[in-house]
């Protein structure tokens, strides 16, 4: 059992796991490669290496922010459902999240000064994106799950941004191309909410699977799916603007998407959170092949496939070590 957090002595060692805990990078690792893909698709090829840099970690420093004040305004429902969790367990005291998130905010507002006029307007519409999911409506279905696809959205054109060529230069395929980053990260933010619908019905969150349960979430996120990805194929076709390396990154995402979508139907006679969060893990792996995707179909091949393999190391190991713990394992003392 958990023992009340004033009376328990906590290492540096537990200090320094519980917010690599938080920062998830098996999601702000999505969040960072949807930026570098902006600033590729924009650039036309592989960026200049600090702006590459710049769009690739900034975005990864917001969403990090985010996820500190997110479960520092959900450490009450947590303490319901998951006790263990960084804040409820005493391993991050509230006031630490905000302020460690608030340097990530400050230290990513302060390098946007290196890039372009939007790229600093963007960030102050990020940060309000943020506090908006994570105060009202995150527990609101389909507003929360589209705000979350907004996030992803900005998060894509912090990268177009980056490049610092006029908004009536841009071309229309790549203000196109955010629907289906909107799409696609408002479907997995719904396929996310399954696995928390005990927790979230128990702390008076109406999402979409507390709403309308399993097997009707399913069928939302598929037909988001159908959509998003009839899109992702056909806009880069219709204005050709990316390489075929693209199309045979696409082939194994379509092949990770049909296996994800078999899983989850067989499940539904014997649905569990351990199922649910199995699903999304491999939905986060497809995400990362999305973007890689779009990196593929614009730059070098050898550089492309150096990103993929990185980011799918990292999101990788950091899930199998990091992500089962958060979301179940209680800490014995």
């Amino acid at each position: 059992m958990l023992k009340d957090s004033s009376n328990s002595k906590f290492t540096l060692k537990d200090k320094l796991f519980a917010h690599l805990e938080t920062w998830r990078l098996y999601t702000v690792i999505w969040c960072g490669l949807v930026g570098l893909a902006g600033s590729c698709i924009a650039f036309g090829s592989f960026p200049p290496l600090k702006i590459a840099l710049l769009a690739l970690l900034i975005p990864m420093m917001g969403w990090t922010a985010g996820l500190y004040l997110s479960d520092f305004l959900d450490r009450k429902l947590d303490a319901i459902q998951k006790p263990h969790r960084p804040i409820p367990s005493g391993r991050i005291k509230p006031k630490e999240a905000l302020a460690i998130g608030g340097i990530f905010a400050l230290t990513g507002f302060i390098l946007s000064f290196l890039l372009s006029l939007n790229n600093i307007i963007l960030v102050f519409v990020v940060a309000l994106l943020v506090f908006l999911y994570a105060k009202i409506s995150k527990s609101r279905g389909i507003m929360g799950n589209l705000n979350r696809g907004i996030v992803t959205v900005a998060a894509y054109f912090f990268g177009v941004f980056s490049i610092n060529q006029p908004i009536q230069s841009i071309p229309i395929y790549i203000w196109l191309l955010a629907i289906v980053f909107l799409l696609h990260d408002t479907n997995s933010n719904l396929v996310g909410a399954i696995r928390d619908m005990e927790g979230d019905k128990a702390g008076g969150y109406i999402t979409i699977p507390v709403k309308l349960g399993l097997k009707k979430s399913i069928f939302i996120s598929l037909i988001l799916t159908i959509i998003w990805l009839s899109l992702t194929l056909y806009l880069p076709f219709y204005y050709k603007f990316l390489n075929n390396e693209f199309y045979f990154i696409m082939i194994l995402d379509v092949i990770i998407l049909i296996a994800l979508y078999v899983f989850l139907f067989k499940s539904l006679t014997s649905y569990s959170r351990e199922k649910a969060l199995k699903f999304h893990e491999f939905f986060v792996i497809e995400r990362i092949t999305l973007a890689s995707a779009f990196i593929f179909g614009i730059v070098d091949i050898y550089i492309a496939a150096s990103i993929y393999l990185i980011a799918l190391l990292v999101t990788s190991i950091s899930q199998f070590i990091l992500r089962k713990r958060y979301e179940f394992k209680e800490i014995t003392r």
